[in-house]
């Protein structure tokens, strides 16, 4: 039990400090679903681990149904994991996320088929992932990076970067621009798509207007 008792001290100073909302650690012990979610995911894990599968699935779907969060037992889950809101969060059997990291509600962690074996993505240290993302295979999102909402990332990212639209491009890595998980920006950054689309439209414009040119002087 001495091992667990700074762990759980650890997570909930981590809510307090990423959740303005939190008032107290006996508030956020007591009512927080993302803290009963980790929590629940240490024992199902731990039965997963000594080959209790059946135990540890129903420890799981108890979490489920009590939190709304799906961890599957067989994933690993670091340290001082913040789930914010959580509601629709699935996190998959082969998935494995770091210490640090900041989760939003909505957000899959999940494979892209019915591949066997690693299937789900590697979370680094020290991550963002914003609400709705998806973030969908066996790759590797590195340490400090940033997942803007409703992104579908399916390939790996940088250490530090920022991976923003569907399909998820990297608009910002670390060096330009350096960011971390407790730096909650999720409006701030450049859409890839609506940015080329904006270069787009304005060579668009260019192009009738030196036809308009050009038809004007052929008049005359």
């Amino acid at each position: 039990m001495e091992e667990y008792t700074p762990r759980a001290a650890g997570l909930l100073e981590a809510y307090q400090r990423r959740d303005p909302a939190a008032r107290s650690k006996l508030e956020i012990l007591l009512l927080y679903p993302g803290v009963h979610a980790v929590f629940y995911h240490r024992v199902a894990h731990w039965l997963y681990c000594h080959k209790l599968k059946f135990p540890a699935r129903c420890v799981s779907q108890w979490s489920r149904f009590w939190t709304g969060i799906e961890i599957h037992p067989g994933a690993q889950i670091g340290r001082r994991l913040v789930i914010d809101h959580g509601c629709g969060i699935v996190i998959g059997e082969t998935a494995e996320i770091g210490d640090d990291c900041l989760i939003y509600h909505g957000v899959t962690l999940g494979g892209t088929g019915k591949d066997q074996g690693k299937r789900h993505p590697t979370i680094g240290n020290n991550v963002l992932i914003s609400c709705g993302a998806k973030v969908l295979g066996p790759f590797k999102v590195g340490d400090n990076a940033r997942i803007a909402a409703n992104a579908v990332v399916l390939t790996g990212v940088p250490e530090g970067a920022t991976a923003v639209g569907i399909p998820a491009k990297v608009v910002r890595i670390a060096g330009q621009t350096a960011h971390f998980a407790d730096e909650v920006d999720q409006t701030s950054v450049e859409d890839p798509t609506q940015k080329m689309l904006e270069i787009l439209s304005s060579r668009l414009d260019l192009l009738e207007k030196l036809l308009d040119e050009k038809f004007l002087e052929e008049k005359v």
